[in-house]
């Protein structure tokens, strides 16, 4: 197993693996905690700043957001989960609401297009897909979306 030091001096692992699940209620006011416990988890593994600070809050700051005002309609007794999968090489997450589902390419539109300048939705999905290496949705005991993200040195 090879290691080398990480930014606090640390040896880091190159096949460490960090696995998280979270479950919270459908509340915007757990967002922000969300996003520290996770960004913290990738900042561990020396990813790229640009991709802890700005990647990684927004897209799934957006997500949340989704699935708590959309997915679950703001119904705080519905649950939002969050797994996380990190290692080296990419981070997966996947945040998983009690809605119904939507279509993911039927929803995404380009908000800078001229017909949708003045559009209130549809930025969050333009956002994660732009600031993440992939973006997938499908229906799995819940509304699943999953956000790949790759390492960029």
């Amino acid at each position: 197993m090879s290691s080398r030091p990480d930014r606090g001096g640390m040896p880091l692992l190159d096949s460490l693996h960090v696995a998280l699940e979270l479950e919270i209620p459908s509340d915007v006011r757990y967002i922000e905690r969300v996003v520290e416990v996770v960004t913290h988890q990738v900042s561990r593994l020396a990813y790229h700043p640009r991709q802890v600070t700005l990647n990684l809050p927004v897209a799934l700051t957006e997500a949340l957001s989704n699935a708590i005002l959309r997915g679950n309609a703001d119904v705080t007794q519905r649950r939002v989960r969050i797994r996380c999968d990190v290692n080296r090489e990419r981070v997966i997450l996947e945040v998983v609401d009690e809605g119904s589902g939507f279509d993911l390419l039927a929803c995404m539109q380009d908000p800078t297009s001229p017909e949708n300048l003045v559009r209130e939705d549809g930025r969050g999905l333009f956002l994660m897909a732009r600031l993440m290496d992939r973006v997938e949705s499908f229906t799995n005991h819940g509304n699943v979306v999953r956000m790949t993200l790759h390492r960029h040195d």
